[in-house]
Formats: structure tokens, C-alpha cells, sequence
């Protein structure tokens, strides 16, 4: 897991090939395999891979998701806010997952933040755009946005040596 985790950085530039529907299984199935606080699931995925619908996502966040139109994929990751009060951490929680098991399969991902973020024009929350774009319920709030692809680029990964130690604490602060 250290390596897996070592590996990973976000990326933003991908091949233009469609991911792999097999692979797009493997990370929905991860998804749907995290933990949930009680075991409340609140979570919903749109799957997205439409040219058109990626183009109008990149306007999702101010300043635009310039890399988001280029895209091969993205999973729209929303919380049934009827469901818990805590659908922020669990969504999370799966966005994690689903980020670890794209790497395990080669693939790249970017988590692209929606809540409490404004859309391009600024005239629009980043949610109530998806929401209306993607005719999302009204009880269902976005969380975040993941890009997925094979990268393009390549971003050297990170080190042990280099971790902040510093903000471990033992037993008091």
C-alpha cells in the first residue's frame, strides 16, 4: 500500500483512448465496496464519457477545468444528503478508493473539488451546475468530480524521506 501510495499523484494530461470497460467496472466495483459510516452507502456515481457532456463539465469550477473537455472518462461522485449527515466523508472515502484502484490498473485520476466551489462566471455554485447538467435530485449534493485516463505525462513519485514527520504527535499535541 506505501508504494501504491508513493506512486500516485495526480494527473491531468491523458491519451486520447477510451478507459478500458473493464477497468471502468473494476473502479465502480471498488467504489461500491468502500466503508460507509453505519453502512449507510449515501453515495451515487454518474459515470461520464461522453465528449459533449466532459466539454460542458469543464466549466464545472472557476477558473475552468481546462484539462477536464480532454478527459477520457469522469465519475461524478454525489451524496443522498437525506440519507446522513456525514455523506462528505463518505463520499470521500470512496473518491480515495476509486483514485487507488485507477493506479493499481494503470490508470491516472484527478480529484477535481465541486463542493463549496463556485462554477465558471462565478454566477453558479460548481454543484447546482452538475446537478442541472447531469438532472441530478434535488436531495443529492456533489461532492467532487474524478477524472480518469491513461496519463500522458509522467510525475515522479514521492519518498519516504520527505514526509513531515513533524506532524505525527504522541498522546498530546
Amino acid at each position: 500500500m506505501l508504494d501504491l501510495l508513493m506512486k500516485r499523484r495526480s494527473i491531468r494530461k491523458y491519451k486520447q483512448e477510451p478507459v478500458e470497460a473493464a477497468k471502468l467496472e473494476k473502479i465502480m466495483q471498488a467504489a461500491l465496496l468502500s466503508p460507509s459510516s453505519r453502512g449507510r452507502t449515501p453515495w451515487e456515481f454518474v459515470v461520464v464519457q461522453n465528449r459533449e457532456t466532459l466539454k460542458a463539465l469543464g466549466r464545472c469550477r472557476h477558473p475552468q477545468q481546462a484539462f477536464l473537455p480532454d478527459t477520457p472518462a469522469a465519475i461524478v461522485v454525489l451524496g443522498d444528503t437525506s440519507v446522513t449527515d456525514v455523506w462528505v466523508e463518505d463520499c470521500s472515502i470512496a473518491m480515495t478508493i476509486m483514485q487507488m484502484e485507477a493506479e493499481t490498473l494503470g490508470l491516472g485520476s484527478c480529484w477535481i473539488q465541486i463542493r463549496n466551489r463556485t462554477a465558471q462566471g462565478e454566477e453558479q455554485m460548481s454543484s447546482a451546475f452538475i446537478k442541472e447538467l447531469l438532472h441530478i435530485p434535488e436531495q443529492y449534493e456533489v461532492l467532487a468530480v474524478l477524472a480518469l485516463g491513461v496519463p500522458d505525462e509522467e510525475k515522479p513519485g514521492r519518498d519516504l524521506e520527505t514526509l513531515q514527520y513533524g506532524k505525527i504527535h504522541n498522546e498530546v499535541f
